[in-house]
């Protein structure tokens, strides 16, 4: 059996739906496959969804701050309606702690300062006055609950941050996928899913399309790759890692879900707040809960496993967080076996990612992007959109990459920042922070 498009879609999280609505937008029969059953379902569907404008590179900011501006108009930048209804955007806001370690966010200020990004300092009074639970003594370095000195303070306490209005979560990023899925059918674009890729033809230096695991061949002269966590493996498939000094790995994460104290309304007062003191991020959740993610600290595992075969349960990491946490907020009450979820991040060298062509006309890779790249989704379609456009009417982006101007934010993205061949970024946090 064979089928054709113009373009097939690798993926169908929300990086791959926006990829498939833009391409569709463009004027392209495009087609995305899933492996799983709907869209959003692999590790999107675990994402904590926070969106937030502040990264460790100017273009990487900017991103950010440009898709801000759709989560907020979220149903003018589908233009479509959805019978399960459309996500929403929780505008909380985003509190980062001013740290020795983060340089007092310095350089985060310059940039945000430079995109014209707004933001508040609050000096420690402001934060009291705003998480009346939290307590400000400082515990750097981050450990590990079973390390000597866990739990006590190191001396001194914090006495700053910095609160970013132009922030919040998506309570369900499911939903989100979906929602890109109906925009990008109604673009014209098809979505087949419970499919794997299993081949890649290459004829003349092109891809030919994809095969896959029920014998189907799909004929497209363009194929992405937006495959998180199995993207590495679709590369392979078509050798597309011969020239890539930046590659990408399935890492497993967790996220524990934790209650509020009592009296503490997180509907009303929650934030998102990044806590390099105690190497966590938190994130307001229904049912006056809390989830609380690592930041990944040198003593926190980073464990590389098969994307197809890992242990989704929660183990002592899922604990650790939470006693992290505990710290901050002394009335918290941990449970012994806490609630949470385990799930992959598609991690680059330097957790920045890659959207770029590759070696192979036709393929192109928007990958490296889980963990941080939720947020980016809207941009990220449009950029890889215009990429493939810019590549396929005959520019050489290798040599002289794409000027990519975004569309609510006066900037002009250099996408050498996210090509496949740059040198790792000594300036990135090699963390989820990106």
């Amino acid at each position: 059996m064979t089928d054709s498009c113009d373009a097939i879609v690798i993926g169908a999280g929300i990086i791959g739906a926006a990829v498939g609505l833009e391409l569709a937008r463009s004027g392209r029969r495009v087609l995305n496959v899933d492996r799983l059953p709907a869209a959003g379902y692999g590790s999107t569907g675990s994402s904590c969804a926070i969106i937030r404008v502040h990264y460790s590179t100017v273009d990487g900011t900017a991103l950010a701050y440009d898709s801000y501006f759709d989560w907020k108009r979220w149903a003018e930048y589908l233009g479509v309606q959805d019978e399960r209804g459309l996500a929403e955007f929780r505008e909380c806001g985003c509190l980062v702690m001013e740290t020795e370690q983060n340089g007092r966010l310095a350089r985060v200020l310059d940039t945000v300062s430079r995109l014209g990004i707004p933001f508040e300092r609050w000096d420690a009074g402001r934060i009291r006055a705003a998480l009346p639970i939290w307590d400000l003594q400082r515990f750097w370095p981050a450990k590990r609950m079973d390390e000597p000195g866990f739990g006590e303070p190191t001396g001194g306490a914090l006495d700053g941050a910095v609160f970013f209005p132009t922030a919040g979560y998506v309570g369900d990023p499911q939903l989100a996928s979906h929602n890109l899925q109906r925009a990008a059918e109604a673009a014209g674009g098809r979505f087949l899913f419970n499919r794997t890729v299993t081949a890649i033809p290459v004829e003349g230096g092109r891809v030919q399309g994809v095969v896959l695991d029920d014998g189907t061949r799909i004929a497209a002269p363009v194929v992405v790759n937006v495959a998180g966590p199995h993207s590495g493996a679709i590369n392979a498939l078509v050798g597309a890692d011969r020239d890539m000094t930046i590659t990408t790995r399935p890492v497993r994460q967790e996220v524990v879900h934790v209650a509020a104290p009592q009296g503490f309304d997180v509907a009303r007062a929650g934030l998102v707040v990044s806590d390099g003191d105690i190497a966590c991020y938190i994130r307001p959740e229904t049912g006056n809960h809390f989830l609380v993610g690592s930041e990944d600290p040198e003593c926190d595992p980073r464990e590389v496993v098969d994307p197809d075969g890992f242990d989704r349960s929660l183990s002592d990491q899922a604990v650790t967080q939470a006693l992290r946490f505990a710290q901050r907020v002394p009335s918290l009450a941990v449970p012994p076996r806490p609630r949470g979820v385990a799930d992959l991040y598609d991690v680059s060298d330097d957790w920045i990612p890659i959207y770029d062509r590759s070696c192979v006309d036709g393929f192109y890779m928007a990958i490296g992007t889980s963990g941080n790249q939720f947020k980016n989704a809207p941009v990220a379609g449009r950029l890889m959109a215009a990429l493939i456009d810019h590549v396929e009417a005959g520019g050489d982006h290798d040599r002289a990459p794409l000027r990519f101007r975004l569309r609510h934010v006066d900037h002009t993205v250099d996408t050498a920042t996210f090509s496949r061949r740059r040198a790792v970024n000594a300036a990135s946090t090699f963390s989820v922070l990106g």
